[in-house]
């Protein structure tokens, strides 16, 4: 059985409803179908809550009412039958009534994310109701019986994997099963969701715990490109990605996938397959663990970085200095991204800067301290490991009129990072691509 997640803008109208709908029964086979809440509709349940925060129930109630209207309408595109629309529209009434209930409660953060679970609750009902009114034997999965996080806040894949093959199995023979992305209870039995990667996260969870044949994740992209392509020239996507490649890319600013997501189909050995809805003859990109020696696959690269260098004579043969300077970072919860050390000095890179100001104050007990601010970090991933082949060379080469602030290469076989300034980060990604891709 193959796990299929769709975004919010592969559900955000009746029209790409059907559309998915029809994609996901074309070859006649089981699927796992997990979907977003329709595109636009999180971000006005976070508006509703935010009314809610600021006791202002008339603000809540007037979006209510208009996203319960643009659901209603929806209904009258979606379906063809009196039923369906009938049974449909019973069902919003009755989600639209319980948000209204929140507005004569003392308004909390638990009742902010079971607000939030709303949007995917929806969406799920309106498809399955779809796929039934179309003949299908269709039926919805509460994720909120499925997927739960432990008390770290961490998936608790047991749960999950157990869970995943019962429902399964009580329920054999349905053509196309139904869950939400996104959403969870935590270790308390509260409705909670899951912050990184949100459905993807979901899909890659379950399709690792049931040993999907394949996890295909949906988007309006065909799959990862070797470039940034709203910024660089001729980008291509990439076929096929290590995991390991994946999650760098991921990490350093492709946006189409988490870093985090992944991990389960990783360890799972399940391949991950990203594909694009609105081309769906396209082959996309396939994640695995397969491994193309001697091929540099794609340049990635994120914004709001930070460079601070800690320059102190006292560094010098000193023992303990580095640790003395990351437990500052580590009090602040501020993550470390690219590290360069020399005989009297370090400089790192964090993307943090909400404790700023007490990160520097701390660090100036171990000396000099200096602080770029508005950087870019740019990775090439591939197998930087053939040596014969020499490509850290080359890439450094393609930035010979380009000022770099740092390099990180050695930490990993298979990515080597630059810094430059925000405002040399397209003359960088350009030259990469032309350097490595174009030539």
């Amino acid at each position: 059985m193959k796990v299929l997640k769709f975004g919010g803008t592969s559900v955000g109208s009746p029209q790409r409803m059907q559309e998915v709908s029809r994609l996901v029964t074309a070859d006649g086979k089981a699927k796992l179908v997990v979907l977003s809440a329709m595109s636009g509709t999180t971000n006005t349940l976070v508006e509703i809550s935010d009314y809610l925060y600021k006791k202002n129930p008339e603000g809540a109630n007037t979006l209510i009412n208009r996203l319960e209207q643009k659901y209603l309408q929806h209904i009258q595109e979606l379906y063809k039958t009196e039923e369906y629309k009938q049974q449909t529209e019973i069902f919003i009434r009755d989600e639209f009534n319980y948000l209204r209930s929140f507005t004569k409660v003392h308004f909390t953060s638990f009742e902010e994310k079971v607000i939030l679970a709303q949007g995917e609750i929806i969406s799920t009902n309106m498809v399955t109701n779809y796929l039934k009114e179309c003949g299908v034997k269709a039926l919805l999965l509460n994720a909120l019986d499925i997927i739960r996080t432990d008390k770290n806040a961490e998936p608790d894949f047991l749960y999950i994997k157990e869970k995943s093959n019962a429902v399964l199995k009580e329920n054999d023979g349905y053509e196309i099963y139904i869950t939400q992305g996104f959403i969870c209870r935590n270790a308390y039995g509260e409705i909670d969701n899951l912050l990184r990667g949100g459905s993807d996260y979901t899909a890659c969870l379950i399709g690792a715990a049931i040993q999907a044949e394949e996890i295909q994740i949906w988007t309006d992209i065909d799959g990862m490109h070797n470039n940034d392509p709203r910024i660089v020239e001729n980008t291509e996507p990439v076929r096929q990605l290590h995991f390991e490649e994946a999650a760098e890319l991921a990490y350093f600013g492709a946006k189409i996938l988490h870093p985090t997501c992944i991990q389960p189909a990783k360890f799972a050995g399940v391949p991950v397959r990203l594909l694009n809805t609105m081309a769906p003859e396209a082959p996309g990109t396939i994640i695995n663990n397969e491994f193309q020696k001697g091929k540099i696959k794609a340049v990635a690269a994120r914004d709001n970085n930070i460079c601070i260098q800690i320059t102190s004579s006292r560094m010098l043969l000193a023992y303990g200095f580095l640790r003395k300077v990351f437990e500052i970072f580590e009090a602040y919860k501020t993550s470390v991204d690219m590290i360069c050390t020399s005989e009297v000095g370090v400089s790192v890179t964090i993307d943090n800067s909400s404790h700023l100001a007490d990160i520097l104050d701390n660090l100036k007990k171990y000396g000099t301290v200096s602080v770029d601010e508005n950087m870019t970090i740019v990775c090439v991933v591939g197998d930087l490991d053939s040596n014969n082949v020499g490509f850290e060379t080359i890439a450094c080469e393609a930035l010979k009129d380009i000022p770099v602030r740092m390099i990180s290469y050695g930490g990993s076989n298979h990515n080597i990072s630059f810094l430059v300034k925000t405002e040399d980060k397209k003359r960088t990604l350009q030259a990469l691509s032309n350097t490595l891709f174009n030539s």
